[in-house]
């Protein structure tokens, strides 16, 4: 199952809970991404304003975590593009720069760095790798990590409305020799550090368009009828929908060509369907091509080879 470790304020204190999503596919590699909610939690409890650079996990604790987070890229700058089913992991890469004595190494030390839209203090939809990311050292207080951000769209979005720009936030927490099942566990003795505005990346939905040109073959000068047909992921329903009312370029690569050609351009309809004609002058390939939108990644159509007689 998809497995979230979760710390929640109670009582004015830090008490280690589990947040447990059903995913069958998740139960051997589930990350414990328990680093922003200790951050929330300690913000409730010690009355600590987010955004903060580093504090410590209560009023009571001997110090805070010395650590900070720079260089961060989320899936090497790209949107990331999601379907409908299939998982999406992209990889992360940042530096950590600490103080000496902080062991980012240590067995109970979790670090990472997590999408988030909406506020940090009351996010909307959190992302997260469902491993821990390897870190390598630089020298003794710098290193430089890789992770990763795993998209399962039917359990983490919440709708089309996930198609936007993600904020990402990094976390530490050095647990220090607590253990979280011990009846002695002091929440206090944690250290942690938080880190937000890292970056920023886009959540696309995930398109596909496909092209028909008829008949085949054709006599020189008749009628060619192009037929395709816009489609994106809807988050919501989990299916594929036409994309309306959007602009794409029908073009063409002579069959002694390497370079395709606008020929014109049209709109889908309001089922994503598009349709044109032309008139059939020599051998070619015919396609359609669309640019893209801030939601919606551009795509182009396979190639459909027309015979001209």
């Amino acid at each position: 199952m998809r497995i979230r470790a979760t710390v929640a304020a109670v009582t004015g204190a830090l008490a280690l809970s589990a947040l447990v999503v059903p995913s069958a596919a998740h139960a051997a590699d589930a990350h414990h991404s328990v680093l922003a909610d200790v951050v929330r939690a300690a913000h409730a409890a010690s009355g600590t304003k987010a955004g903060a650079r580093s504090v410590g996990a209560a009023e009571t604790a001997e110090a805070p975590l010395d650590l900070t987070f720079s260089k961060l890229s989320v899936n090497g700058g790209k949107p990331i593009v999601v379907g409908t089913t299939n998982t999406k992991t992209v990889p992360t890469t940042f530096t950590v720069t600490h103080a000496a004595d902080v062991d980012i190494f240590a067995d109970d030390f979790m670090l990472d760095v997590e999408l988030y839209r909406g506020s940090f203090d009351d996010p909307t939809n959190i992302l997260f790798g469902d491993v821990a990311p390897t870190c390598t050292t630089v020298s003794s207080t710098v290193a430089t990590c890789k992770g990763q951000i795993d998209v399962w769209p039917q359990i983490d979005f919440i709708g089309n409305a996930d198609a936007t720009t993600w904020k990402a936030v990094g976390f530490a927490a050095d647990f220090n020799g607590q253990d979280p099942s011990d009846p002695d566990f002091d929440p206090s003795q944690i250290g942690f550090a938080e880190q937000d505005g890292l970056g920023t990346t886009k959540l696309q939905r995930f398109s596909k368009l496909t092209v028909n040109a008829a008949p085949e073959p054709v006599k020189k000068g008749r009628t060619i009828t192009v037929t395709g047909k816009l489609t994106r992921a809807n988050w919501d329903d989990f299916a594929y929908h036409g994309y309306t009312v959007q602009p794409v370029k029908l073009q063409f690569r002579k069959k002694t060509s390497t370079a395709y050609t606008t020929v014109k351009t049209i709109k889908s309809s309001s089922t994503g369907a598009l349709k044109t004609t032309v008139t059939a002058s020599v051998d070619g390939y015919w396609r359609y091509s669309f640019a893209g939108t801030s939601t919606t990644p551009a795509v182009t159509s396979t190639s459909d080879y027309v015979d001209v007689q």
